[in-house]
C-alpha cells in the first residue's frame, strides 16, 4: 500500500532525473526562496516550521525507496537508488541539508530572501532542488494567507483608530475564519487558518487549533461562539422564525455571552426590524449578552449598513468621542457572506460615511481567505543561486530571462540585513563581521535548530 507521507514521493516527476543534469564536479548548490512582489507590497513570514517538524525531522528509510522506485520506474523517469541509498547509510535516513530562515512572523517588504537552503553533503548536490516542490509549498500557503490576513488587519485597524474609542481592545475579533469548508484539504485548513491567527483571535477551524497545538506550543489559538445556520432556523418553518430566534436567545443568551444568529432566511430586513427590534427587543436588551445579527445574502456592502442602521432606529445608539455612532452593547453585526479585502473596505467606509463606528461591526471570511490565492499571488519562487565544484568557493546561478526581467534571480550565498527599517538582501560575502544575517539556522542535518511559539510569531508580527 502507497505511504502518503513518503517524502521520496512528494515532488515533481522531473525532479527525479535531475541528479543526471548536474556538470560534473558538482558538490554544493544552493538556493533561496523569495516573493517577487505581487498583491501586497511586503510579506508576513510563516509555516516553515510546520514542514520542519511534520517532515524534514523524520528519516526515510529502505521502505521509502523501495516504494518510491517502484513508482518512478512504472512513471517512466529515473530513479537515483545509489543516492537515496547514500542517505540512508551515511545519514540515518535524514537530509543532509542546512536551512536557514528569517523568524517567522516577522514582516518586509517583497523581493527578499526568506529562506535559504543548501546540502552539506558533496556527495548529493541534487538534493537541494529535489526538495524544492515540498518545501515552497510549505512556504508560499501560509505566508501568502498570514500576508493577506495582516493586509485586511491593517485595513480594520485604520478604520477603529479613525471612529472607535477602543480600537486596539476590538481588533483581535474583527475578522473570523469561516474558511474549513472552502478549502481543498482538512491540512490546508488547519495550515491557512493558523496563518490568520497570527493576526486575529476568531477562527471556526477546529484543525487550526490542533496545528497551532502541534507546531507553536499554542494552548487554544483561536476562539467561537455558539452560531445558528440556516438548517436550524428555517427548520423551525417561516411561521416560526420568531420562535427560532427566541430559542436561540434562551439557550445562549445571558450576561457576558455572545452568539450569533443567521437572519436572512427569509428577509432580514422584516427580521431586524420587526423580530430582534420588535417582538424579541426587550429579551435582547435585559439578558445581558451581545447577540451578534449575520446577514447573508445581497449585496455584501450594501445590507450590513442597512441592518446596522434599522438596528440603531431600533434600539438606539450612542455617540462616542470621536463623533460615531455605537450601538448597544447588546447587539453587534457579522458579515460572513462575499467578504474580501474589497468589501471590508467598502463596508467599512459606508458605515463611516452614514456615521457609524467600526466597532458595530465584525467580519467572517472563507474561500477567500483560505483558498482565493496561488503561488503567483505573491509571485513565489525558489532559485539556484550558487554552486560549488571540486572543492572551489562558490560561483554564481542565476537566471535574467530576456522576456521577462520580473523573474530575474538573485546571484551567490545569501544574507539578510536589517538598518533601521530598511530590509536589503545582500551576498554573504558581503556581510560585515559586526552586520547580523537574520537568515537564521532552522534546520541541519535532521536537527530542528529554532523552535517558536505562536506567542512569539504574533508579538513579532504586531509590535
Amino acid at each position: 500500500m502507497t505511504n502518503f507521507d513518503n517524502l521520496i514521493l512528494d515532488v515533481d516527476s522531473y525532479k527525479a532525473s535531475h541528479y543526471l543534469q548536474y556538470p560534473p564536479g558538482a558538490e554544493y548548490v544552493s538556493s533561496y526562496i523569495e516573493s517577487r512582489g505581487g498583491a501586497w507590497p511586503e510579506t508576513l513570514f510563516f509555516g516553515l516550521q510546520i514542514y520542519l517538524k511534520n517532515v524534514l525531522t523524520k528519516p526515510i528509510s529502505r521502505s521509502d525507496i523501495d516504494e518510491a522506485e517502484a513508482v518512478f520506474r512504472l512513471h517512466g523517469e529515473p530513479f537515483n537508488r545509489e543516492g537515496w541509498e547514500h542517505i540512508l547509510k551515511a545519514h540515518k535516513g535524514f537530509m543532509p541539508v542546512r536551512i536557514q530562515a528569517v523568524r517567522e512572523g516577522i514582516v518586509l517588504p517583497t523581493r527578499n530572501a526568506l529562506v535559504q537552503i543548501v546540502n552539506t553533503d558533496p556527495e548529493i548536490p541534487w538534493i537541494v532542488s529535489y526538495l524544492e516542490t515540498a518545501l515552497l509549498r510549505a512556504v508560499w500557503y501560509p505566508t501568502t494567507v498570514a500576508t493577506r490576513s495582516l493586509m485586511i488587519k491593517k485595513l480594520i485597524s485604520t478604520a477603529l483608530e479613525e471612529t472607535s474609542d477602543d480600537p486596539a481592545g476590538q481588533l483581535a475579533f474583527k475578522l473570523h475564519d469561516f474558511g474549513a469548508r472552502g478549502v481543498s484539504s482538512k491540512e490546508s485548513a488547519g495550515i491557512g487558518s493558523v496563518a490568520h491567527l497570527v493576526n486575529f483571535r476568531g477562527t471556526d477551524t477546529i484543525s487550526a487549533l490542533l496545528t497551532a497545538q502541534r507546531f507553536y506550543d499554542a494552548p487554544m489559538a483561536g476562539l467561537s461562539i455558539p452560531a445558528s445556520e440556516h438548517s436550524t432556523m428555517t427548520a423551525w418553518g417561516q411561521d416560526g422564525e420568531t420562535s427560532a430566534y427566541a430559542n436561540m436567545l434562551r439557550r445562549f443568551g445571558g450576561p457576558g455571552k455572545t452568539f450569533a444568529v443567521v437572519s436572512d432566511s427569509y428577509d432580514v430586513y422584516r427580521a431586524v426590524a420587526d423580530i430582534w427590534g420588535g417582538t424579541l427587543k426587550s429579551e435582547v436588551e435585559t439578558m445581558g449578552g451581545t447577540l451578534v445579527v449575520r446577514p447573508d445574502s445581497g449585496d455584501p456592502t450594501v445590507v450590513p449598513v442597512n441592518v446596522i442602521e434599522i438596528l440603531a432606529e431600533k434600539f438606539g445608539s450612542r455617540i462616542n468621542g470621536k463623533g460615531f455612532r455605537v450601538l448597544p452593547d447588546c447587539i453587534r453585526v457579522i458579515q460572513g457572506d462575499g467578504v474580501n479585502e474589497r468589501t471590508i473596505a467598502a463596508i467599512l467606509a459606508n458605515l463611516k460615511a452614514k456615521g457609524f463606528a467600526a466597532d458595530n461591526i465584525a467580519f467572517g471570511m472563507g474561500g477567500a481567505l483560505l483558498q482565493a490565492l496561488d503561488r503567483d499571488t505573491m509571485k513565489f519562487a525558489m532559485k539556484a543561486s550558487a554552486i560549488r565544484f571540486n572543492g572551489d568557493g562558490w560561483r554564481d546561478v542565476f537566471k535574467n530571462p530576456a522576456t521577462d526581467p520580473g523573474k530575474a534571480s538573485k546571484k551567490g550565498r545569501l544574507a539578510l540585513l536589517r538598518e533601521d527599517s530598511d530590509w536589503r538582501t545582500i551576498r554573504e560575502d558581503e556581510l560585515h563581521a559586526d552586520a547580523e544575517n537574520l537568515l537564521e539556522d532552522v534546520f541541519v542535518d535532521g536537527r530542528l535548530m529554532r523552535d517558536q511559539s505562536l506567542d512569539e510569531i504574533r508579538r513579532l508580527s504586531w509590535p
